[in-house]
C-alpha cells in the first residue's frame, strides 16, 4: 500500500523536509487517498461483477447450502466494500469548500482502511468459494486460509516490516 495519511504531527517532519504548508500537505495526502481509492474501487467492481453474475449460471442451482451462504455473505461483503469505497465522494461533496480538508484526509484514510479490510476479506472468500465449487470445501478452507495469509503478508507485514527504523 503507498503511504496513508496518519495526522498532522505524524507527517509534520516530512512537510518540512518537503517545504510545504499544512494546507499543502492535506491536499498532497487528499490526492494519495484519491488515487489509492481509484485501485481499490476497479478490483471491488470487478469482483462485485463476478459475483453477481454468478447467480445466473446454470450451476447456480446446484451448490451447497454452505457455498449458497458463503456466496450471500461475499455479496453482501462486496456491497460493503462498494459503499465504503464510495463513501470518500460523499465526505468530499459534504465537506467541499468549508475548509475542511484535515476532517476530509482523516475521515478519507479511515474509510480506505476499512475498504481495504473489506476487500482483503472478500478476497478470500471468493478464493475460498471458488476452491470449494470446483475442489471441495476442504481445498476450499485451505485456499481461503493461502489467500488470507498472502494478503497479510503482503498488506501488512511487508509494509511494517519496509519502514525504517527511526533513529533518535
Amino acid at each position: 500500500m503507498a503511504s496513508m495519511p496518519e495526522s498532522v504531527s505524524d507527517s509534520a517532519s516530512e512537510s518540512a523536509l518537503r517545504d510545504e504548508t499544512a494546507a499543502e500537505r492535506y491536499d498532497r495526502n487528499w490526492n494519495e487517498l484519491l488515487q489509492e481509492m481509484r485501485v481499490t474501487q476497479t478490483g471491488t467492481q470487478i469482483l462485485t461483477g463476478f459475483l453477481l453474475a454468478l447467480a445466473f449460471q446454470p450451476r447456480f442451482a446446484s451448490l451447497s447450502r454452505f457455498e449458497v451462504v458463503v456466496y450471500l455473505v461475499l455479496v453482501a461483503l462486496a456491497a460493503l466494500a462498494t459503499c465504503l469505497g464510495l463513501a470518500p465522494v460523499s465526505l468530499h461533496r459534504t465537506l467541499f469548500r468549508r475548509r475542511a480538508k484535515k476532517e476530509l484526509v482523516d475521515l478519507g484514510n479511515v474509510l480506505l482502511k476499512l475498504t481495504l479490510a473489506s476487500v482483503a476479506t472478500l478476497v478470500t472468500g471468493v478464493v475460498l468459494l471458488v476452491f470449494d465449487v470446483v475442489l471441495g470445501t476442504p481445498a476450499g478452507i485451505v485456499a481461503g486460509v493461502v489467500a488470507a495469509t498472502v494478503i497479510a503478508v503482503v498488506w501488512l507485514v511487508l509494509p511494517i516490516a519496509s519502514v525504517p527504523r527511526v533513529r533518535e
